[in-house]
């Protein structure tokens, strides 16, 4: 049934002030999404966060419209995502909390026959409540099984479906006669948008913790680069080895004791703001010609 030009309307308008309202999206996918569970979800985001679905010409009508009256916005960068079953959650509260409320509504479902696995499958190992005269059936889905007590029952856990397989008939009446409900459905969220930044959902995942470790661990690397390519004075991009501040804090903490100043710490400062002192000592130590035969002529148990 066509949508009528009025509620059309009303929907651009919806929209449009959902975007000016609003300065953080989630992009959701909603495949397998009952209405029952879409009133559900937006009740339990009521006051944190605001659902909009609708068809992809009209959001992208409206986006593009959008970006047209306000040139060089980044909501253009919403326009590619804007394809197959999905919508938007707006929201301007933490977006750590939105999505978790979103995760929690996600319900258990049955595997139905062509719906393509979002997990592995594996059926437990244990009696299953069917008489013996079904035994055929199972192996017929090379279901390991023996009789136990007057009834089936499953020898060993088994792998029956695999992430993106398709589900197979008899797969799927497996699983309903064994009372599994192996997937889970609800709105996956699949890009977010903060503040004119779009990046991906798992971005979200990330901790203080791991931003830390990852930051320091190019601390590191950018370290082990300068120690390794120059041949100067150390560097302030080298500090974060260890030697290198150990030995440089011991050093330069002579010229600020109270009792034992050496008088060597303003020297070394002068020392370490050019590299001119230690050029010579490098380049010193570079081969001479001829130190090969030199070598050669020197006796085995001489000193160096």
């Amino acid at each position: 049934m066509p949508i009528s030009r009025e509620r059309k309307q009303q929907y651009f308008a919806r929209l449009v002030s959902y975007l000016d309202e609003y300065n953080k999206i989630f992009i959701v996918q909603a495949d397998h999404v009952s209405s029952l569970q879409f009133a559900q979800i937006r009740k339990a985001l009521r006051n944190e966060a605001q659902v909009l679905m609708g068809k992809n010409t009209m959001m992208r009508k409206v986006l593009t419209q959008y970006v047209r009256d306000h040139p060089g916005h980044p909501y253009e960068l919403l326009i590619p995502k804007i394809k197959g079953n999905m919508g938007f959650i707006f929201t301007n509260k933490d977006l750590g909390g939105v999505r978790t409320i979103v995760q929690n509504c996600d319900v258990p479902a049955p595997a139905r026959a062509g719906v393509i696995a979002p997990v592995n499958v594996k059926v437990p190992p244990g009696p299953t409540g069917c008489d013996p005269g079904q035994t055929a059936w199972f192996q017929a889905l090379n279901v390991p099984t023996k009789i136990s007590r007057g009834q089936i029952e499953i020898v060993s856990e088994m792998s029956l479906i695999a992430q993106g397989e398709k589900v197979g008939p008899s797969q799927a009446a497996l699983l309903q006669k064994l009372n599994i409900k192996p997937f889970t459905y609800g709105l996956a969220i699949s890009h977010v948008y903060d503040n004119g930044s779009l990046f991906d959902a798992a971005v979200l995942d990330l901790t203080d913790d791991d931003l830390i470790r990852k930051f320091i661990t190019g601390m590191n690397h950018v370290a082990a680069v300068s120690l390794e390519t120059s041949c100067g004075p150390p560097r302030v991009r080298s500090s974060p080895q260890p030697s290198v501040a150990r030995d440089s804090t011991r050093t330069t903490a002579s010229e600020h004791a109270p009792a034992a100043s050496m008088g060597s710490g303003s020297g070394l400062k002068r020392m370490l703001r050019t590299r001119a002192p230690f050029a010579a000592p490098y380049h010193a130590l570079a081969p001479w010609p001829g130190w090969r035969r030199a070598r050669r002529r020197r006796s085995p148990t001489s000193c160096c």
